[in-house]
C-alpha cells in the first residue's frame, strides 16, 4: 500500500511539474512569434507616421493656397497704387503748368504722390514676404510628401516581413 501511494504521489508530482513546465514554455514567445509581434508594432507605427505626414502635407498645401491668395491681393494693391502714382504725376505736371510749382494744388499733388509711393512700397514688401512664405510652404509640403513616400515604403516592407514571418520561412 505504501508503494502504491508513493507511486501515485510521484506520478501526480511529475504530472504537475510537466504542466508547470508546459505553461512556462507557452509564455515565452518563439523567435518567430517575436518577429510577428515586432512586425505588427512596426506596421502600427508606420501607419501613425503616414497619417501624421499626410496631415502635415495637407496643412502645408492649405498654407500655400492662402499665400497665393495673399500674393494676388498684394499685387492688385501694388498695381492700383502704381496707377495712382501715375495719375498724381500727371496731375502734378498739369497743376505746375497752370498754377505754378509752389501752388497749393501742386503741393497737395506732391503730398498725394508721396503717400501713394509709400503705399506702393509697403505693398511690394508684402509681396516679397508672401513670396518667401510661399517658397517655404512649398518646400515643407514637398518634404512631407517625401516622408509619406518613405512611410509607404516602410509599411510595405513591414507587411512583407509579417507575411514572411507568418509563413515561417
Amino acid at each position: 500500500m505504501k508503494a502504491e501511494l508513493l507511486i501515485r504521489r510521484s506520478l501526480l508530482a511529475f504530472a504537475l511539474a510537466g504542466l508547470l513546465g508546459v505553461g512556462a514554455h507557452a509564455q515565452d514567445p518563439t523567435p518567430q512569434q517575436q518577429d510577428i509581434q515586432s512586425d505588427k508594432k512596426d506596421i502600427k507605427q508606420d501607419k501613425k507616421d503616414l497619417a501624421k505626414d499626410r496631415a502635415d502635407r495637407n496643412a502645408d498645401q492649405r498654407d500655400i493656397n492662402k499665400d497665393k491668395g495673399d500674393l494676388a491681393k498684394d499685387r492688385v494693391d501694388r498695381n492700383a497704387d502704381q496707377r495712382d502714382i501715375n495719375r498724381d504725376k500727371s496731375q502734378l505736371a498739369s497743376d505746375v503748368k497752370t498754377n505754378g510749382a509752389n501752388s497749393s494744388q501742386a503741393q497737395a499733388d506732391r503730398k498725394d504722390l508721396r503717400a501713394d509711393r509709400t503705399d506702393r512700397n509697403a505693398d511690394q514688401r508684402d509681396i516679397n514676404h508672401d513670396k518667401k512664405d510661399l517658397a517655404k510652404d512649398r518646400k515643407d509640403r514637398n518634404k512631407d510628401q517625401r516622408d509619406i513616400n518613405n512611410d509607404k515604403r516602410d509599411l510595405h516592407k513591414d507587411r512583407k516581413d509579417l507575411r514572411h514571418d507568418r509563413r515561417g520561412r
